[in-house]
């Protein structure tokens, strides 16, 4: 599933591409998402033009004059950007890859600009949700997420304050989009071997020093993650056809039995599951 890098990285990919666009005409394939589309959001969107993108935690957000696209990726959810004269696909395209089905293209967005934005999702667990007159903040899916990770508001005080008297471990804590949003197991397992904390230490136990550190160690693994165009596990691509690259500075995800990256620990990258997710940790220096 995209974290928080990758979606800022869509977000920002697109933007160039659509913004101050107009949707001319929306074809819907597939209304059977993770929420059934509903009939009346073709005629909603038409003559909609897109004034801005934005990101809030994984979620990709459409503006328009009084309205709100909210577009969640799921496990395998994608933009295609095509021309709509010979529906050739842009080699410059978001997730550009030629061996896409298109019995996968579940929603066709028709722009002015000769564009032709396309929702592949082969799993289909990824949703679209149209909001009118409404404020961002007001969105029932984004009431409960925790602050932005680079916002001023997730502070020492404000997680102290969150884990008191918590008995949740560490891993679990940073995967809670209430506590803090965006982050997802990849750049978890990443900060908290940064943080020399074991994945399964109990929250409540982080002493103030800690908690600094985690905070800045979380903002360092997602804005270098940023800069290197997101995490290229499969096949995530930005708008411009290049690869994330993050993957080749992962410390401890997928390292299982491996050296750790620190040259003065001699310990092994141990795997274990917690919460039906896979956790990497250094058996040696984090503790």
């Amino acid at each position: 599933m995209p974290e928080l890098p990758e979606i800022e990285i869509v977000k920002r990919s697109l933007f160039k591409m659509v913004n101050k666009a107009k949707i001319v005409n929306v074809k819907i394939n597939n209304k059977n998402l993770r929420y059934k589309i509903p009939d009346t959001l073709s005629k909603k969107l038409i003559n909609e033009k897109i004034l801005k993108i934005s990101r809030r935690s994984k979620y990709l957000i459409f503006h328009f004059k009084n309205k709100l696209l909210l577009v969640h990726f799921g496990m395998s959810g994608k933009f295609l950007i095509v021309r709509s004269k010979d529906s050739k696909m842009f080699k410059t395209s978001f997730y550009y890859d030629l061996n896409i089905l298109a019995k996968h293209n579940h929603i066709y967005f028709f722009l002015n600009n000769g564009l032709v934005l396309i929702y592949n999702d082969v799993r289909r667990f990824g949703f679209f949700k149209l909001f009118e007159n409404i404020k961002l903040k007001e969105i029932i899916f984004l009431k409960k997420l925790g602050p932005e990770p680079f916002s001023v508001l997730f502070c020492i005080k404000y997680v102290q304050k969150f884990i008191k008297n918590r008995k949740k471990n560490i891993k679990n804590l940073l995967m809670d989009q209430t506590f803090v949003s965006g982050l997802g197991n990849i750049y978890a397992n990443e900060a908290l071997f940064l943080s020399k904390i074991h994945p399964l230490r109990q929250c409540s136990n982080l002493e103030r020093k800690s908690i600094k550190n985690l905070i800045y160690n979380i903002r360092r693994v997602l804005k270098i993650s940023i800069n290197q165009g997101g995490s290229s596990i499969k096949d995530f691509k930005n708008a411009y056809g290049k690869s994330g690259n993050f993957q080749q500075f992962f410390n401890v995800y997928g390292r299982e039995n491996k050296n750790c990256s620190r040259i003065s620990c001699k310990g092994k990258v141990k795997k274990i599951s917690i919460s039906n997710r896979s956790s990497f940790y250094c058996n040696s220096c984090q503790n």
